[in-house]
């Protein structure tokens, strides 16, 4: 199989940085909108919003069924739980409410588990989570901006970073995931993946001797060969917490792979096209 090769000179500075450019500008405005209206900018699970789920265990009985032994309830979701049971998440109620529905869960399935969080509760680690990719975000850039010393390479790195977790919480909402405690360490560590690609790439452009497209193409070997071998992983990962029902770890690979493929577009188009046009290609 012939490894792929990635020859710069075909393509302009326009033509490499519109596409990330402009879907970075439409994922701002999509998060811009869904914070006016909902309060967040990703839809938030039950972790952030409060609410009661339900560990159904394997029984026979429907999801028609259960909505039907609900009727009268906030009921915002059923899922699969293990073995064929069900995970049944209710919004905030209050208290009377929710002592109600206890009693009809015990009643019903006595060996269910109920989990409740409170709005305030909810609330508060919200607020911790997006000071962490604040402060996380934040410390990233320092250590490019101590690391390269140059403007225009450290601002490429950070904008890329800031492009992959702006696109990837935009596609969260678009195919459905919400912003958990599990949700939002995967947006950690793509903050993290997406520093170590572009590293990569600024280091080989700046810290090399040699033709520019020659440097990019060693860049682009080292880099695809990573992302694609952790891209497989994961997928794989998804794959297995799929057929097992496991919810936090299907979310966190769902959002890892999407960031995994958002970061390629970023390193090898966004990055690689201010780049082309800091350094001024091979007439360096």
């Amino acid at each position: 199989m012939k490894f792929p090769t990635y020859d710069i000179s075909k393509y302009t500075v326009r033509q490499l940085v519109m596409l990330p450019l402009v879907l970075l500008v439409i994922s701002f405005l999509f998060l811009g909108f869904n914070t006016l209206t909902t309060g967040m900018p990703v839809s938030p699970g039950i972790d952030f919003a409060g609410g009661v789920a339900v560990t159904i265990p394997p029984m026979e009985e429907s999801q028609a069924d259960i909505e039907a032994y609900f009727f009268g309830y906030p009921l915002k979701s059923i899922g699969e739980g293990m073995n064929g049971g069900y995970y049944v998440v209710f919004e905030i109620m209050p208290d009377e409410d929710f002592l109600t529905l206890t009693e009809l869960i015990d009643a019903r399935y006595p060996g269910a588990k109920v989990d409740q969080i409170g709005e305030t509760f909810g609330k508060t680690l919200q607020s911790q989570a997006l000071l962490a990719l604040l402060f996380s975000f934040i410390g990233m850039a320092i250590i490019v901006f101590l690391v390269f010393k140059t403007v225009v390479p450290s601002i490429a790195v950070v904008l890329a970073a800031l492009s992959n977790i702006i696109i990837t919480a935009s596609l969260m909402n678009v195919v459905g995931l919400t912003l958990s405690l599990g949700t939002t360490a995967a947006l950690l560590m793509l903050i993290g993946y997406s520093v170590d690609s572009d590293i990569l790439l600024t280091t080989r452009v700046l810290k090399r001797k040699g033709k520019f497209s020659e440097k990019i193409q060693g860049a682009f070997r080292t880099g695809f060969t990573m992302t694609s071998t952790t891209i497989s992983a994961v997928a794989l990962m998804l794959i297995v917490s799929w057929i097992g029902q496991i919810d936090i770890i299907r979310d966190i690979s769902a959002v890892l792979l999407i960031g995994l493929f958002v970061d390629l577009m970023n390193t090898w188009m966004l990055n690689v096209g201010i780049l082309t046009w800091y350094v001024g290609g091979d007439k360096r």
